[in-house]
């Protein structure tokens, strides 16, 4: 069986030594009408999640495509065109069993509670995107609504924000961080922004740093920060960089790239770890899902016209 965590990862270096960033989504910004954001099966509307985004992303980029993707051609009533090449997904599961002697019994921590083995299930499989298919059905071949890009608040991202228990605070300046002694995010104000997407973008980075934090999902890369530069700390920009772009398409924002001088640390970290864009992914997506679950379960509240233009 082919190496897929190789192949995967030797796609996304590929891409970013171009200086494609694949998770950030090829947005349509001529006005036509486009698919949903997060990528979805195009027979049975389920959504792609994890590292599947990236790739689907990366690939619609790399050729142009403008539809979803599926793998039930023939089962729709279709076909692929002849000559086209498809895309590698995956299934992929992180998994944990008990952890046994050499004697096959249950060994146990310092404070005897059972230890556990962290291992992963994956395999690949062959998507093909509706742009390289031809004969299906107008219900599969029926595009999405176009995408509004002028600045306006986003509702849906505003109540993310607001209840996710983390403090934000708009300030005149250039930067944009979260401070994890104080558990606090710091912003530009609004009015710095020239597109309501470039400031959802950044909110949304800086909140996935946010769970991070001891008390929510106590990850490593905020935990134990080691400095500026280090690759714990490429690494933790990695999550953040792929949960912003999975909250983006969950929430239907033009996500952007925050700052393309990561990308030669993500290179290094990838090259290194054919498992860290996994890592990453999985991360991303426990990051993005805590918020959105928090979000469903806090009642929303109109926001006040002073909070809107902070």
């Amino acid at each position: 069986m082919a190496d897929i965590y190789q192949a995967v990862t030797d796609r996304i270096v590929a891409q970013l030594e171009q200086g494609t960033i694949p998770w950030v989504k090829p947005w349509n910004r001529s006005g036509k009408p486009e698919p949903a954001l997060t990528p979805r099966n195009a027979v049975t509307g389920r959504p792609y999640n994890g590292i599947n985004v990236v790739l689907l992303w990366s690939a619609a980029a790399e050729n142009g495509y403008t539809q979803d993707p599926f793998k039930q051609a023939k089962e729709a009533g279709g076909s692929v065109k002849k000559g086209e090449t498809s895309t590698l997904a995956c299934f992929y599961k992180p998994m944990k069993k008990p952890k046994l002697d050499d004697d096959g019994n249950q060994e146990l921590d310092e404070e005897g509670n059972p230890k556990e083995e962290r291992f992963a299930i994956l395999r690949g499989f062959n998507l093909f995107n509706i742009d390289q298919c031809e004969g299906l059905p107008d219900d599969i071949i029926e595009p999405g609504s176009s995408i509004e890009a002028a600045f306006s608040p986003h509702e849906k991202a505003e109540h993310v924000m607001a209840s996710s228990g983390v403090a934000i605070e708009h300030v005149e300046g250039n930067k944009a961080f979260y401070m994890p002694a104080l558990d606090r995010i710091r912003l530009p104000a609004r009015h710095q922004f020239d597109l309501a997407e470039r400031y959802y973008s950044t909110a949304l980075h800086e909140l996935v740093h946010s769970t991070g934090h001891q008390k929510r999902l106590a990850r490593e890369g905020i935990v134990a920060f080691d400095g500026f530069g280090s690759p714990s700390y490429a690494r933790e920009e990695l999550v953040a960089e792929l949960g912003m772009a999975y909250l983006c398409g969950h929430l239907g924002i033009a996500g952007e790239l925050q700052d393309a001088s990561y990308i030669a640390n993500w290179i290094a970290v990838l090259r290194e770890d054919k498992r860290a864009i996994f890592n990453a992914s999985g991360h991303a997506r426990e990051a993005a899902e805590f918020l959105l679950e928090r979000a469903e379960a806090t009642p929303r509240q109109e926001a006040s016209p002073g909070r809107q233009c902070a």
